[in-house]
C-alpha cells in the first residue's frame, strides 16, 4: 500500500467562471490522472451531496462533475458512472437535481447507481493485507460494503470544508458514504480511524483512486452544511487522497499532521500527510493569503472575549 502513481503529488490551480472547465482539465493532467486510473475499469465519479439544498461549498459543484467528466473523456474514459448515497438527513433524488448533478450526468449520458436502493447486494468484507483499526468492533457482526463498486476505478469529488467530526472534510471522508450503509453514524465515535480504514479497503478494492477537489468556494465554520462560505477559486487533485486532504487542511489554516486521520493514514503509508513532503505542482500555495479557517464558528459571547 506505501507506493502507487502519483504518492506525495498534489496539482492546484487558481480558476475563474470563465475558465474553469478547462481548468479541471488542465489540472487533472497535472496530476497525472492516467497513470492513476487504468483504462480497462470502468470509472466511478463518487459525487458528494452533503445537503439536498443547494449551498457553496457544500456539496460536489456542476462544474466541477462537468469539468472532470469532459477530462476522462477526452482522454478516452468512456466506461463512467456516477456512484450516490443517502444519508439519514439528505434526499439524494432531490439532492441531485437541486445541485445539478443530474442535469450534467443526463447531458453527457452517464448513468448513476444508487448504492442505497434495494436491488444492490451489499456483501461482507474481510481485509486481505491489513487488520481493521475499529470497524471490526463497530460492526462485530461484520463489515459489509456495496457490491457495485468494487472492481471500478474511484474519482472522488469532494469540496474544500470544514467538518465539526473531523476538522477538514475532503477526499477520505467522501468515502464515508460510498462504503458504510444508513449505520455509518455508529462510526461517529472513532470517525477518524473509520476513515483510515475505508482508505484502506478502498486500496484492496479500486484498481485506481483520484480525486478532484473544488475550492472554487470554500466552507469554514460547522460543517458540512451550516458554514460560511468564501470564494476561493482554488482547485486541487491527486492520486493521494491523504496528501490532498493535508494540502486542502492546510490552505484552510490548519496542520495536517494534528489531524488524526490525516496522520494515522501517513503513518500507515496509506498516503502522504506532511507537507513538507508533498510535491505541489501549479500553484504556489505559499503565495495564498491565510485563509483563517475554524472548525466551529465561535458564539458571539466568546468572540468578544
Amino acid at each position: 500500500m506505501t507506493n502507487f502513481p502519483g504518492r506525495g503529488k498534489v496539482a492546484v490551480l487558481k480558476t475563474s467562471p470563465e475558465s474553469v472547465l478547462e481548468d479541471i482539465q488542465s489540472l487533472m493532467k497535472l496530476a497525472d490522472f492516467e497513470a492513476a486510473l487504468p483504462r480497462e475499469a470502468r470509472t466511478g465519479l463518487k459525487i458528494n451531496i452533503s445537503w439536498q439544498t443547494w449551498y457553496p461549498a457544500c456539496s460536489t459543484t456542476p462544474w466541477q462533475l462537468e469539468g472532470v467528466i469532459r477530462a476522462l473523456q477526452h482522454a478516452g474514459y468512456n466506461d463512467l458512472v456516477g456512484v450516490h448515497n443517502d444519508t439519514v438527513v439528505v434526499d439524494t433524488r432531490v439532492g441531485e437535481f437541486n445541485n445539478k448533478h443530474r442535469h450534467i450526468t443526463d447531458q453527457y449520458g452517464i448513468p448513476c447507481i444508487y448504492l442505497y436502493e434495494e436491488d444492490f447486494e451489499w456483501f461482507e468484507y474481510v481485509p486481505k493485507g491489513h487488520d481493521f483499526l475499529v470497524l471490526d468492533k463497530v460492526y462485530p457482526k461484520g463489515v459489509f460494503i456495496p457490491k457495485a463498486i468494487v472492481g471500478l476505478n474511484m474519482v472522488h469529488l469532494p469540496t474544500v470544508k470544514t467538518h465539526v467530526f473531523t476538522t477538514i472534510t475532503g477526499a477520505m471522508k467522501n468515502a464515508f458514504g460510498g462504503l458504510l450503509h444508513r449505520n455509518r453514524h455508529w462510526t461517529h465515535a472513532v470517525i477518524h480511524d473509520t476513515l483510515v480504514d475505508l482508505l484502506m479497503i478502498q486500496r484492496e478494492i479500486h484498481p485506481g483512486l483520484f480525486a478532484v477537489m473544488d475550492g472554487t468556494f470554500a466552507g469554514d465554520g460547522p460543517g458540512p452544511r451550516a458554514m460560511r462560505w468564501h470564494q476561493k477559486d482554488i482547485l486541487l487533485a491527486s492520486a493521494d487522497q491523504v496528501a490532498i486532504d493535508a494540502v486542502s487542511a492546510k490552505l484552510q489554516g490548519f496542520d495536517p499532521m494534528q489531524i488524526r486521520f490525516i496522520r494515522r493514514a501517513h503513518e500507515l503509508g496509506l498516503g502522504v500527510g506532511d507537507p513538507r513532503q508533498i510535491e505541489i505542482v501549479g500553484y504556489d500555495i505559499e503565495q495564498e493569503p491565510p485563509w483563517n479557517f475554524r472548525q466551529r464558528i465561535p458564539s458571539p459571547a466568546a468572540a468578544r472575549r
